[in-house]
């Protein structure tokens, strides 16, 4: 019969539930904390907490000086302002928990204590134990404190409890106070005493003597280990005379355990006798009296030169009763993965660097100390009267300024303006004439809006430049700390930083400017940049220099750096048929590398290297370490001049595919015109750095904007990357630094030759061409090649027309041209390509192929 309660006790009733036996909660506590996710969380809180203690402990002996101050302070200002003046490595957090470890208890005993959260989260985060963590944490308890007062003693003898009271802690130093008032000098004695009570009582120190005393003399009782036992069999007359003859005859069978490689195991003969385990190893069958003996007298056991294997079925039956014991480890044969990782474990990660083990890098020193400027860069008056002649110039015009503003550059000054409001940009970005009349300046140059800032730029030349050296930019933080792949160093931007790109990730770059603006310089620049950040084995050049002169200087390199083709006499390309032939070699580099990257089921050489160095590739399946070629062609228009499509065509190859595979190209040029930097190569390269141009029309072909032709020369450069464009001025290199540094790397140990690119040979048709009877040829062959290249279309029409012959003798003369390379082959209703954009160029070729008129 059940009675219902009143409402108003319902409250009660479930506080009494609460209470009674056997209930339980919605929550299972003890499931959470002990499932292994948890376990693993736990395990991998402690980790972080043991490191990032040690961490700040390690931080606070370099930094504790200088955050004292803040720590002491806390409280008082906001946590963010606290965190930018704090040097610790880890922030406030770090600087406080050091402040309370380390300088107000234990010093540098300190750095003992996260060991303990370390090994404790290993172990709950692994199941396994790094050492003992009992034992481990009674240790660092104990030499926490010792270590500490011990320091406390040095500090205090040495009377520098001013500078170095961190070393000892408050507890430590306190401790030598009290004990110095009692003992003065001797309160070492105390300290090293209890160092010494604690490594007898802790280490056992009394049973290790005692064990060394008892060592058997020459004659007594020794200890024989015999081979696949764990534990040494005691012979002697006594044992001998008291052991009865129980031993049987029995046979081993080799049996593969977790400790031991090959154990021999007795065949048991019959199943009604027990087995016996002996240290999880030795298996011997004894019957029911036999066991009786086993915990007075050690087993004997036989010696078998030659082991017999036999097969017993019922073995397998009897070792099942003992769980410890492992009767047949099945031993599979182990799969790539497992194989991959033993050999890791045995040789460690690969390291392409040690192919050349000594290689030194090339210091500071050898670049030129930074001169500094005798004057002063911009004066304060120049800064007044430039700020007031563009608010009289514009306000002449009728558009009056609200605010301006000057940013000093190394070169030019920024001042930005805002105006007032219903003032339209293109107004102020037509009066560039009219302000730089009024500034009787060299060039001004107007951004209007800046991108991202709400104002209007107008770019103001100094009178006083300032020199950028190379030293400075080098020697520079976050150059020395860059983590970028192919680290470059472009120069200073208006604000005097130092502006660092990677070309892996540009990832190609194509420069323009007119001759002596810096072009040059600016390559050697680069170069620089890439040969102080990276080794030998993990970068490569190919320079072509058609020039002859500007790149000759890196040919000591040859061995290190420069990759070049078989058989090549020269690392530095001057030959415009060994540029075809280089250029082609590298398109088959990156098919190959391409083909390695889809083996390894990777996505680019960043990825393919590292497997590699996890040595998950195998070299025999032709995997190697892939360094990063960079292509370095320092005159353009000369080789589109000469070659014309057989250069463009393989550029633009390679600026479209060979950046995945590490293949980057910085090409220059001095005159960017649409006949050198044509659409294909200018749409495969999106970062473009352009010197003084003579012309607004060339600012466009290279930056798609205006700008580079208001320029100040001398490494004043833009450099327009992802549609922002940045001004900058590059750092001056001298050819005696360069050489100076390729003196310093070629002196050393280098590779046994240059890095090899792929065999090219060229294709079918320029060797049909070497073998083509020229006295068959049109008399009139030499005109009509001027002819179609003087107007650029490959059209029999155009032959007809010009040079008035009937259609037959054009049409032949055209399939002539097509056969010497001058034009290419029929494409239907369209004119064909013209190979050669310039007379000499073809003229050139028609002597080379013994044409002559």
């Amino acid at each position: 019969m059940s009675v219902n309660k009143p409402r108003g006790n319902t409250q009660r009733t479930k506080a009494e539930e609460g209470v009674r036996p056997g209930f339980q909660l919605s929550l299972d506590w003890e499931s959470i904390f002990s499932s292994p996710k948890s376990t693993l969380a736990w395990g991998i809180f402690f980790l972080m907490t043991g490191i990032i203690l040690e961490v700040s402990f390690l931080s606070y002996i370099i930094t504790g000086l200088a955050d004292q101050s803040i720590v002491d302070s806390f409280g008082q200002e906001s946590i963010r302002d606290a965190g930018r003046q704090t040097r610790n490595f880890f922030g406030v957090l770090g600087a406080t928990f050091s402040h309370i470890f380390v300088y107000r208890w234990f010093g540098v005993g300190a750095l003992l204590l996260p060991f303990v959260p370390i090994l404790a989260g290993w172990k709950i985060a692994f199941g396994k134990e790094l050492l003992p963590l009992t034992r481990a944490t009674k240790e660092v308890i104990f030499f926490t404190l010792w270590l500490s007062a011990l320091m406390g003693y040095v500090v205090l003898m040495s009377n520098t409890e001013n500078t170095l009271s961190f070393v000892s802690g408050g507890i430590g130093y306190m401790v030598n106070v009290w004990l110095f008032d009692w003992l003065k000098w001797g309160s070492i004695l105390p300290i090293l005493f209890a160092l010494f009570v604690f490594v007898i009582y802790f280490y056992d120190a009394k049973a290790v003597l005692d064990k060394w005393q008892a060592r058997p003399e020459k004659g007594e009782d020794e200890e024989i280990s015999v081979e696949g036992a764990s534990e040494p069999v005691i012979t002697g007359e006594k044992e001998q005379e008291t052991e009865p003859t129980v031993v049987k005859e029995v046979e081993y069978v080799s049996v593969v355990n977790d400790t031991y490689d090959d154990e021999l195991i007795p065949a048991v003969e019959e199943i009604k006798e027990e087995p016996v385990v002996k240290n999880n190893h030795v298996l011997e069958v004894l019957n029911t009296e036999e066991v009786s003996k086993l915990a007075s007298t050690p087993p004997i056991v036989p010696f078998v030169p030659a082991p017999v294997v036999h097969a017993v079925p019922e073995l397998e039956l009897e070792l099942e009763v003992a769980d410890h014991l492992t009767a047949v480890e099945v031993v599979d044969i182990p799969e790539d993965e497992d194989i991959n990782a033993s050999i890791l474990r045995e040789f460690g990660q690969y390291d392409p660097m040690l192919d050349l083990p000594t290689y030194r890098f090339p210091t500071i020193e050898l670049m030129s100390e930074v001169i500094e400027n005798q004057h002063e860069k911009v004066t304060q008056e120049e800064l007044e009267s430039n700020k007031t002649k563009i608010v009289e110039t514009l306000g002449s015009y009728g558009i009056n300024i609200s605010k301006i503003k000057a940013t000093i550059g190394p070169t030019v000054t920024l001042y930005e303006i805002i105006p007032e409001a219903g003032v339209r940009i293109s107004k102020i970005k037509n009066l560039e004439g009219d302000i730089a009349l009024s500034l009787a300046a060299l060039g001004i140059r107007i951004i209007a809006p800046m991108p991202g800032r709400g104002t209007i730029g107008i770019e103001v030349p100094n009178k006083n430049r300032e020199t950028v050296f190379i030293r400075s930019v080098l020697m520079n933080e976050r150059f020395q700390k860059s983590t970028y792949d192919l680290p470059i160093v472009l120069g200073k931007t208006i604000s005097n930083e130092i502006h660092i790109a990677d070309l892996a990730k540009m990832p190609h770059l194509l420069m323009a400017g007119a001759t002596g603006q810096g072009k040059s310089v600016g390559l050697n620049v680069i170069l620089a940049s890439l040969i102080y950040k990276k080794h030998p084995a993990e970068l490569k050049f190919v320079l072509v220099d058609p020039k002859k002169v500007e790149l000759t200087l890196f040919n000591k390199l040859e061995r290190h750096f420069l990759a070049k083709l078989p058989n090549a006499d020269e690392a530095i390309i001057t030959d415009t048929k060994k540029v075809i032939f280089t250029l082609n070699s590298l398109c088959i580099e990156m098919d190959s590398r391409y083909d390695l990257l889809k083996e390894a089921s990777v996505r680019n050489l960043k990825e393919y290297n590292a497997k590699f160095a996890q040595r998950r590739l195998n070299p025999e399946k032709g995997h190697r370490f892939l360094p990063y070629i960079v292509l370095v062609i320092d005159e353009l228009a000369d080789l589109m001049m000469t070659a014309g499509k057989e250069v463009e065509t393989p550029i633009a190859r390679l600026a479209q595919l060979a950046r995945a595979v590490g293949i980057h190209l910085v090409v220059a040029t001095q005159r960017p015109s649409v006949k050198v930097i044509t659409g294909l190569i200018k749409a495969n390269f999106p970062a473009r750095l352009s010197f003084r141009v003579t012309s607004s029309i060339d600012s466009r072909t290279i930056l798609d904007m205006g700008g580079a032709e208001q320029l100040v020369g001398q490494g004043d450069m833009l450099l327009a990357i992802n549609s922002e464009v940045i001004r900058l001025q590059c750092p001056f290199i001298d050819t005696r630094e360069i050489e100076d540094v390729c003196e310093f790397i070629g002196s050393q140990r280098g590779y046994d030759e240059a890095y090899a690119l792929p065999e090219y040979e060229g294709d079918e048709g320029s060797e049909s061409r070497s073998e083509v009877n020229t006295d068959d040829f049109d008399g009139l062959l030499p005109e009509a090649a001027r002819l179609i290249v003087t107007h650029q279309q490959g059209s029999t029409s155009l032959i007809q027309r010009k040079m008035k012959l009937g259609y037959n003798r054009a049409g032949r003369i055209m399939d002539q041209l097509e056969l010497i390379g001058v034009v290419g082959p029929f494409t239907g209703s369209k004119a064909r390509d013209v190979m050669f954009h310039d007379l000499n160029g073809v003229d050139e070729h028609l002597r080379a192929m013994g044409i002559s008129g």
